[in-house]
């Protein structure tokens, strides 16, 4: 099954490696970026294969008795990831590196060309249960010789972002700035292959991802917006809703990009998540020009996401994202008077019927 494409002729017929080279060719400069994505395609391939073996490769989800950077416990396979995509980087024309897993931005070539930002395993509870984990990346322009002005800018300033996510299948979603395209990976030849040119986002939706055992601790837009759902068909929104929740933010990135829908993980009122938990280098902005490449959106809930600018290299942010018609109401609640609550312990007061 392809991603909003029935199959055709032309499905796995066309390697990355092809398609990268068709694309460099195409214009002056694109080299560099070509050889990058190409060596983080081959992370993604080490890593699919170390995971498929799970258990018969070690205890990939134990702890190992330290945190990241992030301040989150980190895994055997958090370790791992991060040390298999900094060798295939070394190999590529990438001047630095910043990761969920490092405490500072590293220099891997300082000639290099490229900045590369990387989650390397999104989804870490969900290793020992066989569920979907994946890899994110982010790649800016490098400002020679100055590792933070790299990373420190805007969102809308990225060239190309992608995900590897690891499940029943190992598929590949990338944009060079000009779409999405989606790829497989052929376990037997080793390589990922071409399954769709360009993904789409369906712009409305009847399905939200959301972690609701947190629904008493989050902004009163976010349950107002979730309330309304939940009324369904007699609700505001006129419509039949279902709730999925992976644990794995680019798990439910994936089904959005196979048939619509939206992801929230807002900001609340416990401590360490007045900002979430998602954070907006490595997660965020990847996923949201992902997102907008595929004619989606992805907001705060105040701002666009690609209009964020990076202010510390672990930055968080609330994130919302996929189908553009339910980003956009999201965002209404936010802005939007006429969709205030008034709570109360028995009931909530609808400030707005709207369909």
């Amino acid at each position: 099954m392809t991603i909003n494409n029935a199959p055709a002729p032309h499905v796995g017929s066309e390697s990355l490696d092809a398609y990268l080279s068709s694309w460099a060719a195409a214009a002056e400069g694109r080299g560099n970026l070509a050889r990058t994505i190409a060596g983080l395609a081959q992370a993604g391939i080490a890593l699919s294969e170390i995971i498929a073996g799970g258990p018969l490769n070690g205890a990939l989800g134990s702890e190992v008795g330290a945190q990241n950077a992030d301040g989150d416990k980190q895994r055997q396979l958090d370790v791992i990831a991060d040390g298999v995509i900094i060798d295939a980087l070394r190999k590529t024309p990438t001047a630095f590196y910043a990761s969920e897993e490092e405490e500072a931005i590293l220099t891997l070539d300082p000639a290099g060309e490229l900045a590369v930002a990387c989650d390397p395993l999104d989804g870490s509870s969900n290793i020992d249960c066989n569920m979907p984990i994946a890899t994110i990346f982010g790649i800016f322009r490098a400002t020679p010789g100055d590792a933070t002005a790299s990373f420190f800018r805007q969102g809308s300033e990225q060239i190309a972002a992608g995900y590897v996510v690891y499940g029943p299948q190992t598929s590949l979603l990338l944009t060079l700035g000009e779409g999405v395209a989606q790829f497989t990976l052929d376990p037997a030849s080793r390589r990922f292959m071409l399954v769709s040119r360009s993904v789409r986002i369906p712009p409305s939706t009847r399905e939200y991802a959301i972690n609701a055992s947190n629904y008493r601790h989050w902004p009163d837009q976010i349950r107002a917006f979730i309330d309304d759902c939940i009324e369904g068909a007699g609700g505001p929104h006129g419509k039949d809703f279902n709730m999925r929740w992976l644990a794995c933010m680019v798990g439910e990135a994936h089904r959005i990009f196979s048939r619509g829908g939206v992801f929230l993980y807002p900001g609340d009122e416990r401590a360490g998540y007045q900002y979430g938990r998602l954070r907006l280098l490595y997660e965020a902005f990847p996923v949201a020009m992902l997102v907008e490449q595929a004619g989606g959106g992805a907001t705060d809930g105040f701002e666009r996401i690609l209009s964020k600018k990076l202010e510390k290299l672990h930055q968080r942010t609330p994130l919302v994202f996929g189908s553009i018609e339910k980003v956009a109401r999201i965002a209404s609640y936010f802005s939007d008077a006429r969709f205030q609550r008034a709570h109360s312990p028995l009931f909530a007061e609808r400030g707005l019927f709207q369909h």
